[in-house]
């Protein structure tokens, strides 16, 4: 561990009150591989990690384990920076990224925004639902609503804008699209992403184990229904 890298490490970690840190990593898509090593290696004395689109904040159990914490999350940085390094350098995933399988999401391509979508994209319909099941997404961070997962795909080519003017109600089951993200919405609400298509899963059920679909860090296969 290089002094430059331990010092960056340290500089991306600040208090969020006496019960808190929030990390913000200097590479886009960090917040996210950091949530997931959070995961796989808990640090003793974090009650809860919290990830976003640009950062990831830990609860703490105790005031007391902020020092701790701290050091052991610094590690951990440079440990996720050296595995990305290590991954452009090579242009391959590591062994274990790919390790669980995607959820599955089978999708009817009739959304309302899809033609408009292929417009702004200057692209045939088709070569749009193409690119949309032809990658795998990512959930970097989940927020808005129960269960509305940002799903993340750097190299699907599908950036579009929001729209101009939000509607009132999406229905449950949307599948739509939104600056670099794709998502579904877990339920009725307003929003304002350009709606490409449906599905019939329910992203968030209180009956089931954990209530959500989709969680930060997992992967995600969208799957044309028709087929």
């Amino acid at each position: 561990m290089t002094n430059a890298g331990w010092q960056a490490a340290e500089r991306a970690i600040r208090a969020a009150g006496d019960r808190a840190l929030l990390v913000t990593p200097d590479r886009r898509g960090s917040a996210a591989e950091l949530a997931a090593a959070l995961r796989d290696r808990p640090v003793a004395g974090v009650q809860d990690v919290l990830p976003a689109a640009e950062t990831v904040l830990l609860i703490l159990d105790s005031p007391r384990d902020g020092e701790v914490v701290r050091r052991a999350l610094a590690t951990l940085l440079v440990s996720v920076r050296n595995a990305e390094s290590d991954i452009v350098s090579r242009g391959t995933l590591p062994d274990d990224a790919s390790a669980a399988d995607p959820v599955e999401i089978p999708v009817r391509y009739d959304g309302a925004d899809l033609d408009d979508v292929a417009r702004l994209l200057e692209l045939a319909t088709a070569d749009v639902i193409a690119a949309h099941t032809g990658t795998v997404w990512r959930c970097a961070f989940v927020g808005f609503a129960p269960g509305f997962g940002y799903l993340e795909s750097p190299d699907s080519g599908l950036a579009v804008p929001r729209r101009a003017q939000a509607r009132t109600a999406i229905p449950a089951g949307a599948v739509a699209l939104a600056d670099c993200y794709s998502a579904v919405y877990p339920r009725s609400t307003p929003g304002g992403w350009q709606l490409i298509g449906t599905t019939d899963l329910r992203m968030w059920d209180v009956e089931r184990d954990p209530p959500a679909l989709i969680r930060a860090g997992g992967a995600v296969r969208f799957v044309e229904a028709d087929r």
